[in-house]
């Protein structure tokens, strides 16, 4: 192709036709002058702009396509000609495409392969490296896949030559293991024999023993890694998830003993990439935690290594007990003292060993704050209450006792441990009332529990006191003196204050928790209703609250659903609302039969996985009793575990499902229960995403609910042979 200057038809473009991340691209051609520019600062900028802009986060867009040419003939010309490059192959990488037609952006790239392919062959080896990682992009296997077997002969460059050897592998997995079957020879340098290794994992070859012995070889990888491929950023944690992905047992002993040899070594850079692989691991593999116990523990060889393994061990929870002696030392130190590496240690151990951690926690309380949130906050797995520890109900006394002292989350993480002591936090009370002035909130609730489980002739100083927060306004001790005496005024008072506020889903399900003793508030409920317009989630979630909260209080079902099915239409179609809709189905189960004029609003819901649990729930329980398939039911609950999109929900909905079974309705085939066995057995990790440290006890709790499934009557037999 004969080499135009970069810029020729830039200005008669019609950029602003196009859209980029941040809206019209009216601004790229700004950008392309200063990148082919003589200015090294404003073309560095401009290429940072365009990142932001054509390649945002790894998505593409219509502008993308539209910038392609000028960007290769810039790259062609030598105007920063790698960074450009590496511009370009993110842009022919790139699966998340936005407003442009699947595939459109990695056309307009391969549409340059005159230009790019010669770029395999330029002097400069890190143009190279970037020509061959671009170029194996475009999926134009062939014209790309001759050019860079002609290649894998002449380049001598480490880097290079690897990124050659990846992108052969990419476009022709067979041809990449015959290459990277040379690549493997101990004369290849590190980072070819690096890629070799992935080019068998790539083609699905069988793990040997040479593999396995290059791998340990090259270690620490990270050294080696491409810096293109995000996904292979930590080397040694790539090979493990590839061979854990392959879902078989010899795969996964062979994932273990990398992981183990790299725990074993006398490195400490070393042992720290067999934690991150070890933590890939567990993530991945419910049997992982086991089997890597004992190499967890040969990696512990000082302070340090001990503070490394100690997320990992908390997120592990009861299934690192075994190692909750690797935790103690450090988690006991200096208990008087602001300890930081103690702190860490002693946060994992209440997870891991919580027992154990609760006299630490005591000797330390107002000195560990992570501990202290580990034991009471979110990082707790639900339905598994801190043990209670007299010596700690004593130390939470001792802080309560001065609550002018008390910072941050303190008050809210003091009285939710205490919450969940049930009758042992009733000699807490005089603590709990003399902090309620302070931060009612937090206190309310659990000083109407302790109270509860006093004698009734104890209770008049929580009474009072909590009377005394609901005449200043507190929401939340009207609530619990409501709780406590059956006492309306106050907490319908405020209730209605607060739904002209922004506390409006709080006020809306106190007031169905109040059921016909609330009914004078339903004029307020109905003005606190969203214009009908109005599909942003607030609004959304608000509305289904309010309808919840005006049937709890009147008993009529009717506006309940003109409000729900509003809500179901506003949020039809709209990504962001996705939980809006999964919120509403929860509120049309309470319902009943009543909510039979939404089926059609939950079945459509089916569709999708997030929302298909809380809609066969809400099926079940709304539809005429011989109208849903079951089975088809059965399948959408599936397929959101499967999928992990509501795994939880997933679970509620095959146990509503099975209930029926237990009555006589079939709901699940044969092939259906095999896939329940596997959620319940399977060795692959159902839940792999959300919030970090809660992924692997949801996954556990997701095991236990599928066996328990399993365990039910309803069950039919296996097939015989099967």
């Amino acid at each position: 192709m004969e080499l135009a200057h970069p810029l020729d038809g830039l200005d008669a473009h019609p950029w602003s036709s196009f859209a980029h991340a941040y809206g019209s691209a009216e601004d790229v051609p700004d950008h392309l002058r200063a990148l082919a520019g003589s200015d090294a600062e404003q073309a560095g900028q401009a290429l940072q702009e365009l990142y932001g802009s054509v390649l945002h986060q790894g998505t593409v867009y219509a502008a993308s396509a539209e910038a392609v040419p000028f960007l290769a003939r810039i790259a062609a010309a030598g105007h920063r000609t790698a960074d450009v490059l590496a511009l370009l192959g993110g842009m022919a990488e790139s699966e998340d495409e936005h407003g442009v037609a699947p595939g459109a952006v990695r056309a307009a790239v391969a549409r340059q392969l005159p230009l790019l392919t010669p770029l395999t062959a330029a002097e400069e080896p890190e143009v190279r490296r970037a020509a061959a990682w671009v170029v194996s992009h475009t999926r134009a296997n062939d014209t790309v896949l001759p050019v860079l077997l002609a290649r894998w002969d002449e380049e001598s460059d480490p880097s290079a030559r690897a990124e050659v050897l990846t992108g052969i592998a990419r476009l022709d997995a067979r041809a990449g293991a015959t290459a990277g079957a040379a690549g493997m020879d101990p004369s290849q340098p590190e980072e070819v024999r690096l890629a070799a290794v992935f080019a068998h994992l790539d083609a699905g070859a069988p793990w040997t023993e040479d593999l396995h012995a290059t791998t340990v070889s090259l270690l620490p990888a990270g050294r080696l890694r491409s810096g293109f491929d995000d996904e292979r950023g930590e080397p040694l944690e790539a090979v493990v998830a590839a061979l854990l992905g392959r879902g078989r047992e010899p795969a996964r002993e062979a994932a273990f003993a990398l992981i183990e040899a790299a725990l074993r070594d006398g490195r400490a850079e070393v042992r720290a990439e067999g934690l991150w692989a070890a933590d890939r691991a567990c993530a991945l593999s419910r049997s992982a935690p086991a089997r890597l116990l004992p190499g967890l523990r040969a990696a512990a060889v000082d302070e340090p290594s001990v503070l490394a393994l100690a997320s990992l061990l908390g997120r592990l929870g009861a299934a690192a007990a075994p190692l909750a002696d690797v935790l103690l030392p450090l988690a006991g130190r200096n208990p008087e003292q602001d300890d930081d590496a103690a702190d860490r240690a002693l946060a994992a151990l209440v997870l891991v060993a919580p027992r154990q951690a609760a006299p630490l926690l005591a000797a330390g309380l107002r000195r560990r704050p992570r501990a202290l949130d580990a034991a009471a906050g979110f990082q707790r797995p639900a339905g598994t209450p801190f043990p209670y520890d007299s010596g700690l109900l004593d130390a939470v006394r001792r802080g309560l006792s001065r609550p002018g002292d008390l910072g941050g989350n303190e008050p809210w993480l003091l009285t939710a441990l205490l919450m969940e002591w049930g009758a042992d936090t009733a000699p807490a009370l005089p603590e709990l009332c003399a902090l309620l002035p302070h931060h009612p909130d937090q206190a309310a609730r659990v000083v109407a529990s302790a109270a509860a489980h006093c004698p009734p002739g104890d209770r008049a100083p929580a009474v009072t006191a909590l009377r005394a927060a609901a005449d200043r306004g507190s929401l939340a001790a009207a609530k619990a003196l409501y709780d406590l005496t059956d006492e309306t005024a106050p907490v319908v008072r405020l209730v209605a204050d607060a739904l002209r506020g922004r506390g409006l889903r709080d006020a809306a399900r106190i007031a169905g928790a109040l059921g016909p003793r609330g009914a004078t508030l339903a004029p307020a409920l109905r003005d606190a209703l969203s214009d009908p317009g109005h599909a942003v989630m607030p609004a959304l979630d608000g509305d289904t609250a309010l309808a919840e909260a005006l049937w709890r209080t009147t008993g009529e079902a009717d506006e309940a659903v003109t409000i729900l099915d509003s809500v179901f239409a506003r949020a039809e179609g709209d990504t962001w609302s996705r939980w809006s809709v999964v919120r509403a189905a929860h509120a049309a189960a309470l319902l009943g039969p009543a909510g039979r004029p939404l089926v059609p609003r939950l079945e459509a819901a089916l569709r999708e996985p997030e929302q298909a649990p809380a809609a066969v729930v809400a099926l079940l329980a709304v539809a005429e009793p011989a109208a849903p398939d079951r089975t088809a039911l059965a399948e959408a609950a599936l397929r959101s575990a499967e999928l992990d999109a509501d795994p939880t929900g997933a679970c509620d909905a095959l146990e509503a499902l099975v209930a029926l079974e237990t009555l006589g309705e079939a709901a699940l085939t044969a092939d259906q229960w095999q896939r329940v066995t596997v959620l319940a057995d399977g060795d692959a990790r159902v839940v792999r995403s959300g919030v970090e440290h809660r992924i692997i006890p949801q996954d556990e709790a997701l095991r236990t609910r599928a066996r328990a499934l399993l365990a039910a009557p309803a069950r039919p037999a296996p097939d015989a042979g099967t």
